[in-house]
């Protein structure tokens, strides 16, 4: 269980100023286990061209990390996130767990390049290589799982909703802030239970086999 408590989860995630325009697009189509995948975890149309946001942002056990916001005009490849993002994410690593933390993240082509992999090596104490970490995972990062759809939730109680991605990132800032620590700890706290689940499914899907 320590290790875990150690350990800094890392995510990219976008948000945009309007909300779905197609609920027709809440359903899935199968037999199988995924059939009971929560409506949150669905593909949703959305209006062309509306405002939107790139934000990057880690969280563990001791709490959260910064927000941290691409620049619009920003090509988040290689470079621009190994030059723009990893520092700020090593930095909050440190800020709450000192030297003694492992930095996650998923298998995005540019977590899993080989630039990327040998800053972390010589910029982290430890880090999940991309070997290590399952591919197309969302239910075992805290971020995926439950952070991002709280802030979702408190963002669909704004009224009036942001109209700008000046006023967007504000309002998303503001909501970041006033994530309860304890917030933050239950979703971590619940990885290892997701990580057995995920064993045991061989890989697969849990998304209806955890709470």
């Amino acid at each position: 269980m320590r290790a875990t408590t150690r350990v800094f989860f890392t995510d990219e995630k976008v948000f945009y100023t309007n909300s779905p325009i197609n609920n027709q697009n809440n359903q899935v189509w199968s037999k199988g286990k995924k059939s009971q995948v929560t409506s949150s975890r669905l593909l949703v149309e959305r209006a062309k061209f509306a405002p939107h946001v790139m934000m990057s942002a880690g969280v563990c056990f001791e709490g959260k990390g910064g927000l941290h916001f691409v620049k619009e005009e920003a090509k988040v490849n290689v470079e621009h996130y190994m030059n723009n993002l990893l520092p700020k994410l090593v930095e909050d690593c440190h800020d709450l767990l000192g030297d003694d933390f492992i930095f996650q993240q998923n298998g995005a082509p540019v977590h899993g390049a080989k630039t990327t992999q040998e800053w972390l090596g010589q910029h982290c104490p430890n880090f999940i290589d991309k070997d290590s970490w399952p591919q197309n995972s969302p239910d075992l990062n805290p971020l995926d799982y439950d952070v991002w759809g709280v802030m979702l939730e408190e963002f669909n109680k704004l009224n009036p909703k942001p109209q700008t991605t000046a006023e967007l990132k504000v309002a998303l800032q503001a909501i970041w802030n006033n994530l309860p620590d304890e917030t933050i700890r239950k979703s971590v706290a619940s990885f290892c239970n997701r990580l057995t689940a995920c064993i045991k499914a061989e890989g697969g899907h849990i998304e209806h086999t955890v709470n």
